[in-house]
């Protein structure tokens, strides 16, 4: 074919992804839309490591997930790159956003350490519990209740968040490149014994220089180019000795993936995990009130993660109409409910909208171009899980700290001399990341909210959603206590 009729060929399927995700008008290019996929793609890389190894342990009958007489951790990986990367398309697709979904950290965990060890309940029956709580959010969404409860929550609320959500990805950045960790008792650290004084450490430390000087420098594609720098330079650290991953007794290993390939980049995955989940289960051996109970966490910290997140992503891209809210609100809440089921029903727990997102964005991602690609990427690693597992936890938590400094800076829009605002909007952002929980977050900014409009005076202007999702949030805080009385 010659260059004219190469040229001739390309022009079309550019111009119909400029019609469809319209690229110009958000800023973008093809070109800009692709970076940012790569970039989230690789701040989320580590879910396809951290996933596997939070549902490699057994149910209360001593049985692993996906069957067998131990844990089938490459069967786990291949199917959370597997549902990640076609819902991450579909929400690309469908919603025209630059937001991606992988099984949702909290929620695997809340499955493996707490649903699955309830007596006779099975890995089968835990994923169920997923895809009742996913069924039951993705009618909210049909409805219009769960848009709507969105549409409920003051705009100073959603600044907030956003805020939050910002310290918390700096705190999870931190603590996942071990420069933060838990030192006597509860208290944090910094770096080992308050120095800097291991490999790994020095490789984040590196990146994170490296990426905010390529920031101040406006360079295009700074974020990606310090996470792939990073990651060169640990692979010449771990080349040059085996550092293994970190313990009590090997404080100076790496923090989750050791950057250094084992054998072939390729391998045929293992979809084993795919249907490995019942939804009578749960009832015939918990029973209906404690399903119900179980059913309710879960879906309250993913029904509220997810808005929180849309809203960082919108409004560090500037996807946000006049009112605060993202585009194509109704399509983003549907798919990331779909992803929910999705989850369950693929054996990986369910997932959700990922606040890493924000890292692509940052990078230059402006619609839903950026989630096609990072789609591609997980559906890639279903094939290359071994090569993404080559991107250490310290050099991709860079990223997250720069986007935690980006996020922070709306709190500038911060009305601080009203107390009924300025004291729920603190609230909600301190505990995101002292809480380490999004949810935990929302839900004392909700309450706070509430109970402050109530004590000035203007109970008329509290909107009737947020008095019943006030409630609901009090209930979650006091699970605790209603489980043990339910004898769960």
């Amino acid at each position: 074919m010659s260059d004219t009729a190469a040229g001739t060929a390309a022009a079309p399927a550019k111009n119909i992804l400029e019609k469809y995700f319209h690229l110009s008008e958000r800023g973008s290019s093809v070109g800009q839309e692709l970076r940012g996929g790569m970039v989230t793609f690789f701040a989320m890389a580590y879910i396809l490591v951290l996933n596997p190894t939070i549902l490699s342990g057994t149910d209360s009958t001593g049985a692993y997930l996906g069957g067998g007489t131990e844990a089938n951790v490459p069967a786990i990986a291949a199917g959370t790159a597997l549902v990640a990367g076609v819902m991450t398309l579909l929400m690309g697709a469908v919603a025209n956003f630059p937001l991606a979904l992988a099984a949702g950290l909290g929620l695997n965990s809340m499955v493996a350490s707490i649903i699955v060890k309830l007596p006779g309940m099975t890995w089968a029956d835990g994923m169920g519990i997923i895809v009742i709580e996913g069924v039951v959010v993705v009618l909210l969404v049909l409805t219009g209740l769960r848009e709507a409860i969105f549409r409920a929550v003051p705009k100073y609320l959603r600044t907030a968040i956003s805020v939050g959500i910002g310290l918390f990805v700096t705190i999870v950045g931190l603590v996942n490149a071990g420069i933060v960790r838990q030192g006597s008792g509860t208290a944090l650290s910094f770096g080992v014994d308050g120095s800097i004084s291991t490999w790994p450490l020095l490789v984040f430390v590196v990146g994170l220089f490296l990426t905010i000087i390529l920031m101040a420098r406006r360079v295009k594609g700074g974020i990606l180019f310090g996470i792939v720098a990073s990651t060169v330079f640990a692979i010449l650290i771990e080349w040059r000795g085996d550092l293994g991953t970190a313990s009590a007794e090997n404080v100076g290993g790496w923090g989750l993936s050791i950057p250094r390939l084992d054998g072939s980049p390729v391998q045929v995955p293992d979809f084993s995990t795919l249907g490995q989940f019942s939804v009578t289960g749960p009832f015939q051996k918990l029973g209906v009130i404690a399903v119900v109970v179980l059913a309710f966490s879960v879906m309250l910290a993913d029904f509220f993660d997810t808005m929180g997140t849309m809203v960082a992503v919108g409004s560090e891209g500037g996807l946000l109409d006049e009112n605060g809210n993202p585009r194509n609100t109704f399509r983003i809440l549907l798919i990331d409910s779909l992803a929910a089921v999705a989850g369950g029903a693929g054996g990986v727990s369910s997932n959700t909208a990922y606040i890493e997102s924000s890292t692509g964005v940052a990078d230059g991602a402006r619609t839903g171009l950026a989630s096609i690609f990072t789609g591609i990427f997980f559906l890639l690693a279903t094939f290359l899980a071994p090569l993404a597992g080559v991107v250490p936890n310290e050099a991709a938590a860079p990223a997250l700290v720069a986007v935690g400094f980006l996020m922070m800076q709306q709190v500038s829009e911060l009305e601080w001399s009203d107390l009924t605002t300025a004291i729920p909007a603190f609230l909600t952002i301190v505990f995101m990341p002292f809480g380490y929980s999004i949810t935990v977050g929302i839900g004392v900014g909700f309450i706070s909210h509430t109970v402050m409009q109530m004590a000035s005076g203007r109970i008329r202007k509290i909107h009737p959603l947020m008095w019943v999702v006030s409630a609901l949030f009090i209930v979650y805080f006091l699970l605790g206590p209603i489980q043990s009385a339910l004898n769960m």
